[in-house]
């Protein structure tokens, strides 16, 4: 997957958490808030080893 891609997934993830939270589905929604956090972390240091 290139960089953008991956923007793009973390992004609609990180939205599905949001309504998810609003919908009432807390359970569901902290594991989406959870993974986006957890993969944007991953993707800010491997650009950053990048550089």
């Amino acid at each position: 997957m290139n960089t953008q891609l991956k923007d793009i997934f973390t992004g609609l993830i990180f939205f599905t958490g949001i309504a998810g939270f609003i919908a009432g589905e807390y359970i569901i929604s902290s594991a989406l808030l959870a993974v986006t956090t957890l993969v944007s972390n991953v993707n800010a240091n491997s650009k950053k080893n990048l550089n």
